[in-house]
């Protein structure tokens, strides 16, 4: 990790396109401007991460995994049971 001192009002360049401008500084805290252009997706990482959670959430189960979860419960369940088959006593009217 690149360590960098700035007061207010100093900037730093990250690649050609992007300027990072130290704009306060109060207690514990750092207000900075970020000049990029718009096609560069600035984000701060606590939303990235929500963001990247909610995606992983939302797509659909691969084929392959939905396959092998219902493998697994043909297996639990007897096919006697699973088919209604004649071995499963009924009760009698």
């Amino acid at each position: 990790m690149l360590v960098i001192r700035r007061r207010p009002g100093e900037t730093f360049v990250i690649g050609e396109d992007v300027e990072v401008e130290v704009l306060e500084i109060s207690g514990n805290q750092v207000k900075v401007g970020i000049r990029a252009p718009r096609e560069i997706l600035v984000l701060r990482k606590e939303v990235h991460l929500t963001r990247t959670e909610n995606r992983a959430a939302s797509e659909p189960p691969l084929a392959g995994r939905l396959e092998t979860v219902l493998d697994r419960l043909r297996r639990r369940t007897p096919l006697a049971h699973a088919r209604g088959s004649e071995s499963v006593s009924e009760p009698r009217p």
